[in-house]
This record gives structure tokens, C-alpha cells and sequence, in this order.
């Protein structure tokens, strides 16, 4: 059985690094954020009508990586997407979807705005965007039931608050150790 950890977060608020860290600390899968391999290859951020399959290549590949590995770290689900649809083309289309996405992953990790802001060329807005997004995505997580750990602080308070995490919902979630006779 697969276990799948969602990281989330507004933009610039430290996914990706603590993804990598995470993977590479409990020897698991990654998967990182398509919609940044995207804006790469296209040299723009998507129009409306490119949020749909954004979202689905980052629900496939996490379903891929779900398949291959015990442990998998998501830097990023469709929620995300269906988010940003919201907040830059108030469409609402792809929240029903996400959130159902969102509820077959075991543990969230919530990265909080609290880093300084970097503008990378492409994806950043700025930081009272960052803030509104955070706002917006935690609305979401209440409004449909979603628990999630909050991650705040500096990288390495970061990596300790999100790996105890993990380790407490591991050690929730695997059988106990049989006894030897």
C-alpha cells in the first residue's frame, strides 16, 4: 500500500526544496510540480484552457509514483491547479475533482508564506498574492473537511516539523511488529 504525502502551499513558500529533502530523507518517490516543468517548456504561465490538463499530468504522475513506491512526496496536487483557476480566471471547474484528488492523499503538509519572497521570472506574483492564495487555499482545505500539519519557519524547522510529522503518521499507519516465538 502507498502512502502519499502532499505538500501545499502558495507560491514561494518552500515545496519544492522541503519535497526533495523529504524524498531524499525517508527514501522515497517525488514528485515535483509539473506546472513548473510547464512554464518552462511554454516560457508562460497557462491560459484557462490549459489548467484541466495541468492538473490531471500532476494527478497521473502521482499515480504513477504511487504505484512504484511505498512512500511518495507530492510537491503539489491538482488542488493547487484548481485553485489558481479560481484566483486568476474565476473558474471554479476543476475544485470538485481536486478536492476528491486531495482526500486520497494521506498526509498534507501546508508550507506557510512565511519565507522571504523570490521572484523567479515566470510563476511569482508576489508576496500579497502569496498571502491571499494561503488564505484561499486553507478556506478550501476547511471547507471540504481536509486536515494538514502547518510547516513554517526556516528550512531546517521546516524539515523537522514536516519529518516528525511523518513520522508520527507513520508510525500510526503500520501494522505492529509481529512477535517472534
Amino acid at each position: 500500500m502507498s502512502r502519499r504525502v502532499a505538500l501545499l502551499g502558495a507560491e514561494c513558500t518552500g515545496k519544492s526544496t522541503l519535497a526533495e529533502a523529504l524524498a531524499l530523507r525517508f527514501n522515497a518517490g517525488l514528485v515535483t510540480e509539473y506546472l513548473r516543468e510547464w512554464c518552462e517548456v511554454h516560457g508562460r504561465t497557462p491560459q484557462r484552457h490549459e489548467q484541466a490538463h495541468i492538473a490531471a499530468e500532476q494527478a497521473a504522475r502521482i499515480d504513477a509514483a504511487a504505484r512504484a513506491h511505498e512512500l511518495v512526496f507530492c510537491d503539489t496536487t491538482p488542488l493547487i491547479t484548481a485553485l489558481c483557476s479560481q484566483h486568476y480566471f474565476q473558474d471554479d471547474a476543476l475544485l470538485a475533482g481536486a478536492i476528491a484528488f486531495q482526500r486520497d492523499c494521506d498526509l498534507t503538509l501546508l508550507c506557510a508564506p512565511d519565507l522571504p519572497w523570490q521572484a523567479d521570472g515566470i510563476q511569482r506574483d508576489g508576496p500579497a498574492v502569496r498571502a491571499a492564495f494561503d488564505d484561499r487555499l486553507r478556506a478550501a482545505l476547511a471547507q471540504a473537511g481536509l486536515a494538514w500539519v502547518d510547516i513554517s519557519g526556516d528550512g531546517p524547522t521546516r524539515l523537522a516539523q514536516a519529518s516528525a510529522a511523518v513520522d508520527r503518521y507513520c508510525s500510526v499507519v503500520e501494522p505492529p511488529p509481529s512477535s517472534v516465538r
